[in-house]
């Protein structure tokens, strides 16, 4: 272990409160390539680790909080003596938490998604967004400041920015319960904190003629197209599902259903993997006449993937005179049966979602419903008497 360096003017609170509080920090040597630095700030100071690049010049990160006012914890208040052992690990990668980038907790989560047949697609999403500066970036050197840089800097709608956050902090979570010698938590709460009010619900809502005209240029497209856009309309299922449905999937005769795999949301094993929803008639001879391993495919005869009908179906959206995802259908076939007075539950079962996230997301549309259920139930005060009474 390397000896530690003694500093009068840092190793006790007393000496550091006796500094003037500046930006600039006071650095002592601790190695040939880097340093450990003190902050005076008007609250607690922070300590700051630098790291020589071999190019003359060199880079600095916040590790910790000075045990100034509070009592050291060894997480996220450092007294001097274990701020130059954080600073050591990461500098020299003498621990397993200085060698984890930001690049390799992305792996670590994506390889745990597909451990627990989960979507790595938000794997990607953050990946395609990702800076290199960033990825090469410590978790255990992480600090709310680069992360929250990160995350203004993205060019997307706030709901989006607010979902790549969500799956980039899953990913350094993940590092961080693995990896003891990471105590910076705080770094990506702060950092990647949600965007106010991005959350409120902006679902597109089709009518079912709208949907017929969809369904006309989808096929006109290619019969396989519009043979998953048809699927996804009566089903209300992600069209990760769907890419995912066999052969044995459907239930045909005279009460057809298909055996809807579950999704790849959420955490650990699905304890149902198919669920039975109703379709048409009409649909379940189609889908009987694919005759392959899986019901539906690309004209190439190979599986839908994740990206492959978004831009074709916003052509097929525009054409119609609609600005829409695919998702929409998704949403219009909640909003139809919730109407219909199917009960919620039962809503929620049939799309692979729970009853929160049902009136969370269509709670407009289930206050018409109730409203509707309501009013046929109003005492009448002003009906007039039967006569004789």
């Amino acid at each position: 272990m390397a000896r530690s360096i003694r500093s009068a003017t840092l190793e006790t609170r007393s000496a550091r409160l006796r500094l003037p509080v500046a930006r600039k920090p006071v650095f002592i040597k601790l190695g040939p390539q880097f340093g450990l630095g003190y902050r005076r700030n008007r609250t607690a100071g922070t300590w700051v680790m630098r790291v020589a690049d071999g190019k003359g010049g060199n880079s600095t990160s916040a590790i910790g909080t000075a045990d100034d006012f509070e009592e050291a914890d060894g997480s996220r208040v450092l007294d001097f003596w274990q701020a130059q052992n954080r600073a050591r690990a990461l500098a020299q990668g003498d621990q397993q938490a200085a060698a984890v980038t930001v690049g390799g907790a992305l792996d670590r989560y994506e390889a745990d998604l597909k451990r627990r047949s989960a979507d790595p697609w938000n794997v990607r999403r953050v990946r395609h967004h990702m800076t290199d500066a960033l990825s090469r970036k410590p978790v255990a050197a992480l600090t709310g400041a680069d992360l929250r840089r990160w995350r203004d800097g993205l060019d997307l709608a706030p709901a989006t920015i607010n979902r790549t956050s969500r799956a980039l902090k899953a990913a350094l979570n993940l590092v961080a319960d693995q990896d003891a010698g990471i105590a910076n938590r705080r770094a990506w709460g702060a950092g990647l904190a949600a965007l106010p009010d991005a959350e409120e619900a902006r679902n597109v809502i089709l009518t079912d003629d709208e949907i017929r005209q969809l369904l006309v240029h989808a096929y006109e497209r290619s019969q396989e197209f519009g043979l998953l856009v048809e699927t996804a309309a009566v089903t209300g299922a992600r069209a990760s599902q769907l890419a995912r449905l066999e052969v044995q999937d459907l239930q045909d005769g005279p009460t057809p259903r298909l055996l809807i795999p579950a999704s790849r949301k959420g955490r650990g094993q699905r304890a149902v993997l198919r669920r039975p929803v109703p379709i048409s008639s009409a649909l379940a001879r189609k889908l009987a006449a694919t005759g392959r391993g899986r019901l539906l495919y690309k004209p190439s005869g190979a599986p839908w993937a994740h990206a492959d009908h978004g831009k074709l179906f916003k052509r097929v959206a525009r054409r119609c005179g609609l600005e829409a995802t695919m998702y929409a259908l998704r949403h219009s076939s909640i909003v139809r049966q919730l109407l219909a007075g199917v009960p919620v539950r039962v809503v929620a079962v049939n799309h692979d979602t729970s009853v929160i996230m049902i009136e969370r997301n269509y709670s407009r549309h289930i206050g018409d419903h109730a409203d509707a259920l309501v009013r046929s139930a109003l005492l009448d005060t002003h009906a007039e008497r039967a006569s004789g009474s």
